[in-house]
């Protein structure tokens, strides 16, 4: 391995250990979460969405709501000021956030429909795993937390 690359490696991980980011990432999450699964009961009994339609739509506002928290709080001290800065870290956000999301649905579809787990429980087993991948890529990708 070279020196760059095992710097680069050094430094990315570095970033990633800073235990109040970590924390305050973590607050979010927990708030994420809550949005997340508030708007998936409800979509699961009050209409005829099913648990994997409902997810993809909870997941969508609660990342609404998960990238305005980390924008102001978390990650404040990070990135360009500007509408356009700010709409390119809300798409790379939505763009990182995918693989958490297949993470978590991937998770919530074997459990409900391989093991019959309660569709909820089966969710927040899903977002505790795509938790990792989720600040992993939101430091490094989205607010680049490595580069300050």
């Amino acid at each position: 391995m070279s020196d760059s690359l095992l710097e680069a490696i050094q430094t990315r991980s570095r970033a990633l250990r800073s235990p109040k980011r970590f924390g305050q990432f973590a607050g979010v999450g927990i708030a994420g979460a809550t949005v997340d699964n508030v708007v998936l009961v409800a979509l699961v009994e009050l209409t005829v969405l099913g648990p994997v339609v409902a997810k993809a739509i909870s997941w969508e506002l609660s990342i609404v709501v998960i990238f305005l928290i980390n924008e102001r709080w978390t990650f404040s001290n990070y990135g360009r000021l500007g509408a356009r800065a700010f709409g390119r870290r809300f798409l790379r956000s939505n763009a990182v956030r995918f693989g958490g999301f297949l993470v978590t649905l991937s998770v919530l579809t074997i459990l409900v429909y391989g093991f019959g787990v309660w569709y909820l429980a089966a969710n927040l087993v899903g977002l505790a795993l795509g938790f990792v991948v989720n600040y992993t890529c939101e430091s490094l990708y989205t607010w680049k937390v490595h580069l300050e």
